[in-house]
């Protein structure tokens, strides 16, 4: 027995050492060829691809089209389960890998019709722009042609292939369908008009703009009593339960954009004490491992630019060459309405128009699914766009489908958007006035681009395509008006030179999403516009001190200062509670200035306060399932600020706001004692509010998510300049930094081979790379690394040749 025992040992101890050396061995495959010499067929000249000790890739070619194959390339060679996950997004073919899960978001691509709007947009697109969206796609097909690697991990555990069954892991149509999935992420509000029109069966309309108010110092865009024209139309299912979340894991809320933006100031150097402007950026975007973002220098005769390139276009999106530097947040313009569409009764392949009935467009998309029947979806669409409730099981559980449907107008599907011309030219400006005309061609996401150059001239100008609603629509926009009536009808587009501009006369101009028309401006661009507090905040610094230097750029993008805390603050303190942590708990208050710092208990306390008040203020007028929908992505704080500064007020009902308060510190405190222990003291903001960077898909599978996804304690809240998004509404990791800074730049004119950045994982796409999360640290703690054209020494240097 001993004997058979001694054998069964060895043989697993064999196996193990076995699988052991393949796993070693396949690690060892995967890693990514930086040094040596390729043959690389599509390209025309040799290129060289260096990288210093910062991690930036650098590119020198011949030609601009040689260096977008290299591009196209080095994505490939660090990114190519980014790339393909991104594919397979825009396509609506997530399900082909992942199963009924992703259905919903397919179904939504398809209905979108993102990929023939981008062949549209291709085919209209320059000659020259054309051939560098080729370029670039050659460039990524060439590396899988003849591959010096294995692939990542990902396509082994998703048995799949770049380009799936079809085989091409990219083309040109491809770069200009993922512009308009980042169009989809940052330009929309059809999420908050929904939110309106559900919200509405229960409140009455004084409650919605009390939910979803405006900007503060405004009155409510639209006049028109929206909870009566629903219910006088008719729109609602009778069965109130929701049972679908308006939530989609894999791509975020599509629609939606409170909380979604970013920072960018410059100023100009009458206020630097180098004399010459100064420009930080950091644009705020779901955290994601890898990052979004990949940093690079692109070198040929006619061009000499570096900064964020994004996989799957072909240049630099946020950067500078030799003579400007520019920096992007997003404007938050409306660019989305949804119509209710009335169904003929008596003919349902009907819709009611101005002008009479008229038969919906359709096609049929088939979608793969991983273990099941193909499935078959019928998109149709209007006058007006797409029919996205035939694709949001939350809209048909709201509204009676057999009725009304939903249809969007959204500015970025039309075939006229020449986002990647305005892109391709900014990387030749010499000026900030060359800017200002290369951004001319902006179409979808409009953006607040601020810019600068080493002659000292500073400005800003929004860019973007924005439509013209007529006098007459007196919904505006802000839910979803009649689609029968004419004049909900987009009438036109703001002309660029009418876009909200500034040429930086008081010595700096900044931007947060804040609104950002001016006094008595013509043109109406919307009012879901985010929070005024990061703006504050900044405009609060930037106006404290005659002359700012580099290292107070980045100071002032590391800042935690919440002035939403602030404000509330006074009322957590005085708030009674006979909890028996209650005492000890409001002693790490003493001396807490509003810095959501992660090493400190207070700012803790603070938020799960927060949270547990707007519960109770919130969800009984609202209703659980359309609260447990929206909550969260939405996180009502200016109603919050509102109520509490009230003697009293109807939202606190039956309950006095004091006794609400009372009730929501003995909640948290129980909730936080479950989370880190029943010792105030020892508490910590950064463990539960830990920076999140989520693999996709493996950050949605717990036996996969540790060593996919990317953690570490971070400071900041939903307010700070130093933002740290979180969704409170979610199971897993409520309060985790989920949506943040995604980089951090500030460039120096008066020599920007001193400029410096950082991102918050790495360069590399592949995760036992130590590339893969190498910037975590630095990131969190508010360090940067150097972004130079020219860096002292190369630490890798790859050789390609025709």
């Amino acid at each position: 027995m001993t004997r058979w025992f001694k054998r069964i040992f060895k043989a697993l101890l064999g196996l193990c050492i076995l699988s052991a050396a393949g796993l070693g061995l396949w690690v060892f495959h995967t890693q990514p060829m930086y040094d040596g010499q390729l043959r690389s067929e599509g390209l025309k000249e040799r290129v060289n691809i260096k990288r210093d000790a910062a991690d930036v890739v650098h590119i020198f070619a011949q030609s601009d089209r040689d260096a977008a194959f290299a591009l196209g390339f080095a994505h490939a060679q660090d990114r190519s389960w980014q790339l393909e996950f991104n594919r397979r997004i825009m396509q609506g073919e997530l399900s082909e890998i992942l199963g009924e899960t992703t259905l919903p978001t397919d179904k939504l691509m398809r209905t979108l019709g993102l990929m023939q709007a981008a062949q549209k947009q291709l085919e209209q697109l320059p000659i020259d722009v054309r051939e560098q969206l080729q370029a670039y796609s050659d460039g990524i097909n060439a590396f899988h042609a003849n591959r010096p690697q294995g692939l990542p991990p990902e396509f082994a555990l998703m048995r799949t292939q770049p380009g799936g069954k079809k085989g091409v892991a990219w083309q040109p149509v491809n770069s200009v369908a993922w512009s308009l999935v980042m169009a989809l992420d940052l330009g929309g509000n059809w999420g908050n008009e929904f939110a309106r029109l559900a919200a509405a069966r229960k409140l009455s309309t004084a409650q919605l703009w009390d939910l979803y108010p405006p900007y503060p110092g405004e009155k409510p865009a639209s006049a028109v009593d929206l909870a009566k024209l629903y219910r006088d139309l008719g729109v609602y299912k009778n069965d109130e339960a929701l049972k679908t979340s308006f939530s989609l894991p894999i791509i975020g809320e599509p629609g939606f954009n409170e909380g979604r933006g970013s920072n960018n100031w410059v100023v100009a150097g009458s206020h630097t004490t180098t004399g010459k402007p100064l420009l930080a950026n950091d644009p705020h975007l779901a955290l994601s491992a890898p990052a979004i973002w990949y940093y690079t220098h692109l070198k040929t005769p006619n061009t000499d630019v570096m900064g964020a390139s994004l996989p799957g276009l072909p240049f630099v999106v946020l950067g500078r060459n030799a003579q400007v530097a520019w920096g992007f947040t997003n404007t938050g313009p409306d660019v989305q309405d949804l119509y209710l569409e009335q169904i003929d009764a008596t003919n349902p392949t009907r819709y009611k128009t101005p002008t009479g009935w008229q038969t919906f467009d359709t096609r049929t998309e088939t979608i793969a699914v991983k273990g099941k029947p193909d499935v078959t979806h019928v998109v149709r669409s209007t006058r007006h766009g797409p029919v996205i409730s035939d694709a949001q099981a939350v809209h048909a559980e709201v509204l009676d489908m057999s009725r009304f449907v939903l249809a969007l107008r959204w500015t970025a599907l039309d075939a006229d958007n020449r986002t990647l011309v305005g892109g391709l030219k900014a990387q030749q400006a010499q000026s900030v006035a060359d800017l200002l005309k290369a951004y001319g061609d902006n179409h979808s996401p409009t953006q607040n681009i601020v810019m600068a150059d080493t002659q000292g001239h500073i400005a800003y100008k929004a860019a973007g395509r924005v439509p013209v609603r007529s006098a007459a629509n007196d919904i505006r926009g802000v839910a979803p008006a009649p689609g029968w009536d004419a004049r909900y009808d987009w009438t036109g587009w703001i002309a660029y030179a009418d876009m909200p501009a500034d040429d930086g006369k008081k010595g700096w101009v900044s931007t947060a999403n804040q609104r950002i028309t001016p006094p008595n401006y013509a043109h109406f661009l919307g009012q879901d516009w985010n929070t005024p507090h990061r703006f504050d905040r900044i405009e609060q610094v930037l106006k404290a001190k005659p002359q700012h230097s580099f290292k107070d750029m980045q100071a002032l993008q590391n800042d935690t200062l919440s002035l939403s805390t602030l404000t509330l603050l006074p009322v957590l303190k005085a708030t009674p509670s006979q909890h028996p942590l209650a005492a000890k708990a409001l002693q790490t208050l003493e001396g807490f200035d509003g810095r959501m710092d992660a090493d400190k208990a207070a700012p803790l306390l603070f938020a799960v306060w927060a949270d547990e008040l707007t519960r109770g203020l919130v969800e009984p007028k609202l209703g659980a399932d359309v609260f447990k929908a929206q909550y969260g992505k939405r996180h009502f704080r200016l109603l919050l600020e509102s109520v509490m500064q009230q003697t009293n007020s109807p939202w606190c009902a039956p309950k006095t706001c004091a006794e609400q308060s009372s009730a929501a510190l003995d909640r948290a405190l129980d909730r936080i004692a479950a989370m880190q222990g029943k010792t105030p003291a020892s508490w910590k903001w950064g463990e539960a509010h830990s920076a999140l960077s989520t693999h996709k898909p493996f950050g949605q599978v717990p036996v996969l998510r540790d060593w996919f996804s990317v953690r570490t304690p971070s400071d900041g809240d939903l307010f700070t300049v130093n933002v740290g998004q979180y969704w409170a509404g979610e199971k897993y990791l409520p309060f985790a930094n989920r949506h943040a800074a995604s980089l951090r730049v500030v460039y120096d004119l008066s020599d920007l081979e001193q400029s410096q950045f950082i991102y918050q994982t790495g360069q590399s796409g592949l995760v036992w790379s130590d590339q893969y999360s190498n910037m975590k640290t630095e990131w969190a703690a508010g360090k940067y690394r150097p972004l130079r054209s020219k860096p002292e020494a190369w630490a890798h240097e790859l050789v390609l040749t025709p």
